[in-house]
């Protein structure tokens, strides 16, 4: 029997400063004795919503989620300034000193992973284990795969409508034709082309789901969540080239769960099988007809499933 998300839980909402103008939004809900686990947006430019701490047995867990800089209800709304990798990474370390927690358990998916495994190579000691789903290395190839030439292949009339209003002399470099308009064009051209960004990222999404995507009508928060994420991609994530892979030895010997959808466009499966190879013991778990949203239900299941088990295999660490 396939397992499901647990109900929702009470959730306790706290404002955390930081050592610039930024203050992070952050909710914790499940038992206050129970094994902590922080879990982590993708995006860049994402948020939590209610759903992504039902993942959890709110018995067991003591569930931490916060917006990242900028983000969701985390102030100011889409703010650039000190917002790097490097600030996130710390900002991880902050909640957890303030919720006085001694180790946790890291869960993200696509961006979310990749935060989380630089977070676990800059605190290993903090780090009780990992869940990782439909990985992200913020390499090149990556980047490339999605936002150049790739995932076009796959789904070329969709393609054709990101590409067809970027002049031919720019498309070889469509990461800074975007950022270019969204943070330096007026209001009309930013409402367009975050709306031409977020319609390929839902494509590229959501094609294993029968119903797809509706569009969204782009709005002033969208071109902030598109803002924040090119903001990311143009600047390369703010890490070195296949940074992730070259320190993995930095990785923590604790038990490390990945999985990804074999049906994955925007972060191919091949990326977590080189992740997987590369960490001593861990675990890779592909799934079949499965895409890249935490949604879907086989995700769902393999994901919930991932919980329950690290909830019987760790230590509570406080």
């Amino acid at each position: 029997m396939k397992k499901e998300l647990y109900p929702v839980s009470d959730s306790t909402g706290h404002h955390i400063n930081t050592e610039s103008k930024h203050q992070l939004y952050v909710e914790v809900s499940g038992n206050p004795e129970g094994i902590p686990v922080v879990f982590l947006h993708g995006g860049p430019g994402s948020s939590c919503n209610n759903n992504h701490r039902r993942y959890f047995n709110p018995d067991h867990y003591y569930i931490v989620a916060f917006d990242q800089r900028g983000c969701g209800m985390s102030t100011p709304k889409g703010e650039l300034t000190n917002n790097s990798s490097q600030y996130l990474i710390n900002d991880v370390e902050r909640i957890r000193e303030y919720f006085n927690i001694k180790q946790w358990l890291v869960f993200g998916g696509s961006w979310g992973a990749t935060l989380g495994l630089l977070y676990a190579q800059a605190f290993p000691e903090r780090t009780s284990g990992m869940i990782l789903r439909g990985c992200f290395l913020a390499r090149e190839q990556d980047l490339f795969w999605f936002a150049q030439h790739g995932a076009s292949d796959v789904f070329p009339e969709d393609w054709q409508a990101f590409i067809k209003d970027i002049p031919v002399d720019e498309q070889s470099d469509l990461v800074a034709a975007f950022y270019q308009r969204l943070h330096h064009g007026n209001k009309d051209t930013q409402l367009k082309y975050a709306g031409i960004w977020a319609d390929w990222s839902s494509k590229v999404a959501t094609h294993n789901l029968r119903s797809g995507a509706a569009k969204r009508t782009p709005d002033e928060d969208l071109v902030l969540k598109v803002k924040i994420e090119t903001h990311y991609a143009v600047n390369r994530y703010f890490i070195e080239e296949d940074q992730i892979l070259r320190n993995i030895d930095k990785i923590p010997r604790v038990p490390v769960t990945i999985i990804h959808g074999e049906l994955d466009q925007t972060c191919l499966l091949r990326t977590s099988q080189q992740l997987a190879a590369a960490i001593p013991n861990s675990e890779l778990i592909v799934l079949a007809d499965t895409g890249h949203l935490i949604e879907e239900s086989n995700m769902i299941d393999a994901l919930v499933d991932a919980t329950d088990r690290f909830a019987e295999t760790l230590r509570t660490p406080h």
